[in-house]
């Protein structure tokens, strides 16, 4: 996963990377993650763990699998707001939560 990425998007956490316009694309948000990435790179060097491989902490798999709950949640509370006949701004309203927990939920760190 790590290395394959949605154009504008940072290589290790996922989040919007600024176009500089100018030379090379960046691959990283921050210094931190670019740092993180290469600290991954290293650790699994001379193992059977492929390069690519997408290693996480237990508390970032807990994490993850959290937000991907809210978003099923917030996906039920649309469907439950369709059946039940709400307005249209509620139902905008619940959709915009649903896409912002959607993109907060493609991060996988």
């Amino acid at each position: 996963m790590i290395g394959r990425r949605r154009p504008g998007t940072c290589v290790w956490c996922g989040r919007p990377v600024a176009d500089t316009g100018a030379g090379r694309r960046r691959r990283y948000c921050r210094q931190s993650c670019r740092q993180r990435a290469y600290e991954q790179r290293t650790s699994v060097r001379g193992t059977t763990v492929p390069d690519d491989a997408v290693l996480l902490t237990a508390a970032e798999a807990e994490a993850l699998a959290d937000r991907a709950f809210g978003v099923r949640c917030a996906a039920e509370d649309v469907a439950t707001a369709v059946a039940e006949g709400a307005d249209a701004d509620e139902l905008a309203a619940l959709s915009a939560r649903m896409v912002e927990m959607a993109r907060d939920a493609e991060r996988l760190r």
